[in-house]
């Protein structure tokens, strides 16, 4: 199997966008916590149970959309 060089810089491209969407999350979400009073601990620990969610859904669901192509 031959892939052009334009279709694993697009890959590499939304890969970036999921690990930068991804870290907005995480980072949203152990802001939250601890502006809702967790510890810096806890609030550590569910940005990076976001981030590894939102990592884990978007790609699989890239999985998806390069498999259905």
């Amino acid at each position: 199997m031959n892939t052009a060089p334009t279709h694993l810089m697009l890959l590499l491209l939304l890969l970036a966008i999921v690990v930068l969407f991804c870290t907005l999350v995480g980072t949203a979400a152990g802001l939250l916590a601890r502006l809702d009073g967790a510890t810096y601990a806890t609030a550590l620990m569910r940005g990076a149970v976001a981030f590894a969610g939102c990592a884990t859904l978007s790609l699989a669901f890239l999985t998806f959309v390069i498999a259905a192509l």
